[in-house]
């Protein structure tokens, strides 16, 4: 049984002036701390996902605090680590294969098709199965893919599961096209950066809220083109709020990095602050998008499943702005204002 809460303290952190979004009441410390440690024994001890000195970055990024925030309706830890588990091997993927520890574009499809085949098993000859199996533990993010998908399969069923493959196969899809735009040095229109973010984005993360919740949205309501509509706006909007507090990080990187202001400001030949608020809008208009299709879901469609996975959906989306707004760690706002 788990330890009632202690009153938490207030988060730190500014929200971008003039961006949509819902406050939410500070995730249980007690399921934060727990959380928190599940994962830390997990990533060192399961899937020796990182050397010591990487240990301040993991810290850093209150994965706990992050899954809590968006999960607060997860009948037990238990259920709240799937979601962890999945969120700490994708950002192992992305940092060691795309970003910031030793990620490059060259030779980027080998790695992310290999690394997927731990989350979508090969299924090959006797021959050559063992090589196969074999690899899946020759680098950490496989490792971790690997495990997390393992422990997702024991609770979710075969239809949340095959999901969340397709989910992933997306974001692959759209690793692929961001590298292969660094790779010719190219700068694509706004809307091309739009489509490329709507695979690119966090749309893995709440589209397992049911598998999170001990519930399951029926496969046939889940793939109904509102559904998905509204799970596309979701993850676009969050993924934009991604691109509002990481600029100024992501700023200071060695590269370029694409994000929507600039890519608005180059496109647009703005200047970068008037970029940045007109990035604020389109973050805005998908939100109240997102809202008002979610809204018109649940009035036509007044199933149970539906309701508690729309309102999940919304909770998610809270909670991930939650998360951007309070890891001072990680993100700081432009002088903007």
């Amino acid at each position: 049984m788990e330890a009632p809460a202690a009153p938490a303290a207030p988060a730190e952190g500014s929200p971008v002036p003039g961006l949509y979004h819902h406050p939410v009441p500070e995730p249980d410390p007690v399921r934060v701390a727990e959380v928190g440690r599940r994962i830390k024994s997990w990533a060192l001890d399961e899937v020796e996902l990182y050397p010591e000195d990487w240990e301040d970055q993991f810290d850093g990024f209150s994965v706990g605090r992050y899954m809590v925030a968006c999960h607060p309706d997860a009948p037990t830890v238990d259920h709240l680590m799937l979601a962890t588990r999945l969120m700490v091997a994708e950002n192992a993927v992305d940092d060691c294969y795309c970003e910031d520890h030793g990620g490059s574009p060259i030779g980027l499809g080998g790695r992310l098709l290999l690394a997927h085949t731990a989350l979508d098993p090969l299924h090959t000859t006797k021959e050559y199965q063992p090589r196969w199996a074999e690899s899946l533990h020759s680098d950490a993010p496989r490792r971790a893919y690997r495990s997390a998908m393992e422990y997702f399969h024991g609770a979710a069923s075969p239809s949340q599961a095959d999901r969340f493959r397709h989910d992933m196969a997306r974001l692959h899809l759209g690793y692929l096209a961001e590298a292969a735009w660094a790779q010719t040095d190219h700068v694509p229109e706004v809307w091309e950066y739009l489509a490329m973010r709507q695979f690119n984005n966090f749309r893995p993360c709440p589209t397992i809220t049911d598998t999170v919740g001990g519930y399951e949205l029926p496969a046939d309501l889940h793939a109904g083109p509102a559904m998905q509509r509204v799970i596309a706006l979701a993850g676009n909007a969050t993924t934009i709020v991604n691109d509002l507090y990481s600029y100024t990080k992501e700023l200071d990187s060695p590269g370029r990095h694409l994000n929507l202001p600039v890519v608005i400001a180059e496109r647009e030949g703005i200047a970068d602050r008037d970029a940045y608020m007109k990035a604020i809008d389109v973050h805005n208009e998908l939100m109240h998008d997102f809202e008002a299709e979610a809204a018109a879901l649940a009035a036509a469609c007044p199933v149970p499943s539906v309701w508690r996975f729309l309102r999940g959906v919304a909770v998610w989306v809270d909670g991930n702005h939650y998360w951007h707004r309070t890891n001072t760690y990680r993100y700081s706002l432009p002088d903007f204002w």
